[in-house]
């Protein structure tokens, strides 16, 4: 998505540059038509090239970042008419390069736009641009002649300068680029470029030492804007991926810059993001989502930001555990966006977290939709579905997935989860049972206790009680306190009249971690009566219906079995009647009519 937005803005400026190339051609004619005037500049005249790194995107500062961005600027009012003979020709020689360039010859392009340069070389805008044509032709020679004419001037800037800088180190002359830096920072203090370039040359030539006074040196410059600061800043970060050791120290610097940038409250958006950006690679998720929600107001959905920043926004509100603000960032990427399959996917695990299995659904259906290689977004897709106990729409996924995606661990415990809720455990065990073969040998950290239990219940729903109880004791072997594990093993073995004494024991142990759950409960009452101890039985039965979210049919089966025992036949009988009322059951309809 990023990598789109960042193609259209270079289409856009593109074809802006070309549009303003020829209104410069316009102007050439305009201009000669007035006489004893002064020819107008062109706002296309120049079209600046940055050719610093990344870590120097902003190298002029607000002030000469005007005179860099609006081409032409003579420094002073010429009216002698050599300069203005002089402009005119300059104007006459860049229109041509535009021509030159437009029709695809760009040596005779770079050829006119050196001569205008060089007829006018106190427009620091349009020889920079030049300069970096040639940097990008390999002539980087004919660059530097250039930046060397216009430094001689005494308004050479210190953005010129910086760039000189540049192209010194470029043709490996080391100590003059180290020079030209030197002279950017005692031009304009408060400019960053000057630095940026410094700090550079430094980085290149692997010298982390004088790193940290020159960061300091800039930190020390008084009276700097909000743009100085941030971009101070960001060297600071980018210092600590050139010498980790020093992290701690760089992140300190940066986080203290950054609060003073802060408090100059920066009104524009740009640095605004960036000064979130910052507290983001700081780590520090308070002030970055702050600023990000400073931005979020007042980006128009059309800017090529809008999606990363709603990104940002929402990983800073997943991390503090506020799925409600995510989701709302999420989707408005998908408003913008509508078919981000990504950020479907992420909308559906948010929803799957909050247990919304309908939204959650939709969620990852749309991810699917979009991007139907998503193979992650059919598993999930199958989790909500399941969830939402609608288990055939689950293995209908499943079976999707199964078509496109080779057989994995997941796809197959998933096809046991789902047709364990349709009470399909034949199958449920099948599938089950190839997944551990699939655990085994790719990946055995999941065999897990809850896999093993998911196994024994299976198998114990199926009939097959000796594989079930292999199944439950490998499951307690990871986990020998799951109560869930020991109470369902204890209740297999104490309705089968089965190893009494240690199925008490497990559901003991399990009625310890939750003493008001209502099927440790039953499970303890059901134990006893099968040890002929209907008297003590009969108290956890009577808890276990107390403590019931719901009426259970179990429970009043379970309860008129123990009544009976005690020789209370009509409250057996009452126990079984309403046990009938909630299920037909044959068994206990047996029970009444004996």
């Amino acid at each position: 998505m990023a990598q789109l937005a960042n193609a259209g803005c270079a289409a856009l400026s593109y074809h802006t540059g070309m549009l303003f190339r020829l209104s410069a051609i316009l102007l050439i004619v305009g201009s000669m038509s007035v006489m004893g005037c002064r020819a107008p500049h062109s706002a296309a005249f120049s079209h600046h090239r940055s050719s610093k790194s990344a870590v120097a995107m902003n190298t002029l500062p607000a002030g000469e970042a005007e005179d860099f961005g609006s081409a032409i600027v003579s420094t002073k009012p010429d009216d002698t008419n050599s300069n203005l003979e002089n402009q005119i020709e300059a104007h006459a020689h860049y229109a041509a390069g535009v021509i030159h360039e437009m029709n695809l010859e760009p040596e005779s392009a770079l050829e006119d736009y050196y001569n205008a340069a060089l007829l006018d070389p106190t427009n620091q805008a349009l020889v920079v641009d030049v300069a970096q044509q040639f940097l990008q032709a390999k002539r980087p020679e004919k660059a530097l002649d250039l930046l060397i004419r216009a430094s001689t001037n005494a308004s050479a800037s210190s953005g010129l300068f910086a760039e000189l800088g540049f192209v010194y180190f470029k043709l490996g002359k080391t100590n003059e680029a180290l020079a030209a830096d030197r002279s950017a920072i005692k031009k304009d203090p408060r400019s960053l470029a000057g630095y940026q370039s410094l700090y550079l040359d430094y980085i290149q030539t692997r010298q982390i030492a004088p790193l940290w006074p020159l960061l300091e040196e800039a930190g020390k410059v008084r009276h700097t804007d909000a743009e100085f600061l941030v971009g101070l800043a960001e060297l600071y970060i980018h210092l600590t991926a050139e010498a980790p050791e020093a992290k701690a120290r760089a992140n300190e610097h940066a986080f203290a810059v950054l609060q003073r940038a802060a408090k100059l409250k920066p009104a524009e958006v740009r640095i605004q993001l960036r000064l979130a950006d910052s507290f983001n690679l700081l780590e520090k998720s308070g002030e970055a989502q702050r600023w990000y929600e400073a931005v979020v107001k007042q980006l128009a959905d059309t800017s090529p930001q809008y999606d990363s920043v709603h990104a940002k926004l929402a990983d800073i509100y997943l991390n503090n555990h506020d799925s409600k603000r995510a989701a709302e960032q999420l989707e408005a990427i998908v408003r913008d966006n509508p078919t981000d399959a990504r950020t479907y996917y992420i909308l559906g695990g948010i929803a799957l977290d909050d247990t919304n299995y309908a939204k959650a659904a939709e969620n990852f259906a749309n991810a699917i939709l979009f991007n139907p290689d998503l193979e992650a977004a059919y598993y999930n897709l199958a989790e909500a579905q399941m969830g939402a106990t609608n288990s055939a729409a689950a293995v209908m996924t499943l079976q999707r997935a199964h078509r496109r995606f080779a057989d994995t661990f997941t796809q197959e415990y998933l096809f046991g989860m789902a047709y364990s809720q349709q009470k399909d455990y034949t199958n449920a065990l099948q599938h089950l049972t190839t997944a551990e073969i699939f655990a085994r040998d790719s990946d055995p950290k999941r065999l897990t206790d809850e896999f093993y239990f998911q196994l024994g219940a299976a198998s114990e729903r199926s009939g097959d009680y000796e594989r079930a109880e292999k199944y439950f004791e490998s499951s307690l072997k990871l986990a020998p306190d799951s109560p869930e594990t020991l109470n369902y093993l204890g209740y297999m073995w104490a309705d089968r009249d089965e190893k009494l004494d240690r199925a008490r024991d497990y559901i003991a142990k399990a009625l310890k971690s939750d003493p008001k759950n209502a099927a440790y409960l039953d499970s303890m009452a059901w134990v006893l009566y099968k040890l002929h101890q209907p008297k003590p039985a009969l108290e956890y039965a009577l808890k276990a219906l107390q403590y019931s979210p719901e009426q259970d049919a179990t429970l009043f089966d379970h309860l008129g079995d123990i009544y009976a025992a005690l020789g209370e036949k009509d409250k057996a009988h009452e126990a079984w009647s309403k046990s009938l009322a909630l299920e037909p059951n044959d068994a206990v309809r047996k029970k009444l009519v004996n």
